[in-house]
Parts: C-alpha cells; sequence; structure tokens
C-alpha cells in the first residue's frame, strides 16, 4: 500500500517526536509513539485537550497491545474476542510499561485495534506497532471524517497526514467499556451495543 518513500516519511516523523494523522474505521485520528512524551503533549496542543483526558494504545493487533495492560478479565477477553478489530475501545488496568503522560496519571488505559487496513500498515512500519491516539479534532469539535477534513482541521500542525487510499470512516466514534469491580461498565455509546 505504502511507497519505501512514505514509510520512510511516516517512521521520520515518529521517531522524531511527531504527530501523524490518519483514516480509522470510526473517525480521523491522531497519533504518537507511546513513549515520546514531547509527541504526546504536541497532541494535546493540537487538540487544546484537557490535561485530565487520557489518551488510548491503538495497534494492528491486540497481541501488540498485551504488555501495555496487566492480565485481561474473562469478560473482557470474550468482549475483544468478539469486536477486535473493531469500534470497540476496552479500558484495562495498565502496567508499568504505560506511561503516566499517555493515561493522564491514571491506573488504566484504553486498547483498540481498528478494522482500518490502512492504520493496520501504519502499525506494521512502527517500533512495537502501537501508536498513542485520539480523534482529529480540536477538542468539543466534531472530529475529521476525510483526508480534506484532517488537512483542514489539523493539517498545519501535524507532522504528516497519511492517505486514507479510499478507505472512508464510519463517522460514529468506538463504543468505550471498562471493568471497574469486574462489572462491565460502559463509558460512551458508540457504534457497538454492548
Amino acid at each position: 500500500m505504502f511507497s519505501e518513500e512514505e514509510k520512510k516519511k511516516i517512521l521520520s516523523v515518529l521517531e522524531n517526536d511527531g504527530v501523524i494523522a490518519f483514516v480509522t474505521d470510526t473517525v480521523w485520528g491522531l497519533g504518537c509513539l507511546p513513549d515520546r512524551e514531547k509527541a504526546v503533549k504536541k497532541i494535546y496542543e493540537i487538540k487544546n485537550r484537557e490535561a485530565a483526558k487520557p489518551l488510548i494504545l491503538m495497534s494492528n493487533e491486540v497481541y501488540n497491545l498485551f504488555q501495555f495492560v496487566k492480565p485481561i478479565p474473562m469478560s473482557a477477553q470474550r468482549l475483544i474476542k468478539q469486536h477486535f478489530p473493531g469500534a470497540l475501545t476496552v479500558v484495562l488496568d495498565k502496567t508499568a510499561k504505560t506511561p503516566d503522560f499517555v493515561t493522564s496519571g491514571m491506573n488504566t488505559v484504553g486498547i483498540r485495534v481498528p478494522d482500518c487496513p490502512v492504520f493496520a500498515e501504519i502499525c506494521k512500519i512502527i517500533p512495537d506497532h502501537v501508536l498513542a491516539t485520539t480523534s482529529a479534532n480540536i477538542s468539543h469539535e466534531p472530529p475529521a471524517l476525510s483526508y480534506q477534513e484532517a488537512v483542514d482541521c489539523v493539517g498545519s500542525k501535524v507532522g504528516y497526514i497519511v492517505k486514507d487510499y479510499g478507505f472512508k470512516s464510519l463517522g460514529t466514534v468506538s463504543t468505550v467499556i471498562g471493568f471497574p469491580e469486574g462489572e462491565i461498565k460502559v463509558y460512551r455509546q458508540g457504534v457497538i451495543e454492548v
């Protein structure tokens, strides 16, 4: 899908503490390498995002995310098997590998595997195959749903906008669930009914 030149560009931006914008199955996203505090701070600046709102971790394969979370409860495992890849974000207890600056100091982190071949290709070319992400928009404004909207919204602020290669976002956010005290809790209702 990507030319060698484009792969090098994406990698170069990310490894130099930069932020990229990209299509996903739900809405357009912003992302950076999870261990780069400078890049994470850039995402907050780009979005004018409240410091108390955490980013989530996304990858092309769920097993790439296991190192960032503690053992996954059975109820969460069942939903992951059912809905990954897809529009479900699962909030779990994090490990020491997940930086506090990604989770706004919380002990939990959201993980997701989008059902999107373009995003999967990005993950394949980066270290650990994981990005710290959020939607591509200014906080409290609607997220970008197309390449042009991403350009208009964040084009001047990010290091690179990855082309969508004809892949379209659904335009609806992911459902966010967690397991406080072992019970399923829906934090945000999105595409998937849980």
